[in-house]
């Protein structure tokens, strides 16, 4: 079934990949190896315990907004 919250997580899980891809152009490796373990143990974990699928989503949305802060060294404004 298609809903707002699976399309908020392709966002997130797109935002994520792009900040990474980012992170590699930067050639910042220690970033990208962070947080790539970082999805890496949230994905299995979410695999191994039922109740952790829901919470998959909102944790690749902070390590979005974590990554924003790392690579772009900023606040993203939206006005």
């Amino acid at each position: 079934m298609i809903g707002s919250p699976l399309v908020v997580s392709w966002i997130a899980h797109v935002a994520f990949w792009v900040l990474l891809a980012m992170a590699v152009k930067a050639a910042r490796w220690r970033v990208v190896g962070v947080f790539l373990a970082l999805w890496v143990i949230g994905y299995l974990a979410a695999g191994q315990v039922a109740a952790l699928t829901l919470f998959f989503m909102p944790f690749v949305a902070v390590l979005d907004i974590a990554l924003v802060f790392v690579v772009l060294q900023r606040d993203i404004r939206l006005t």
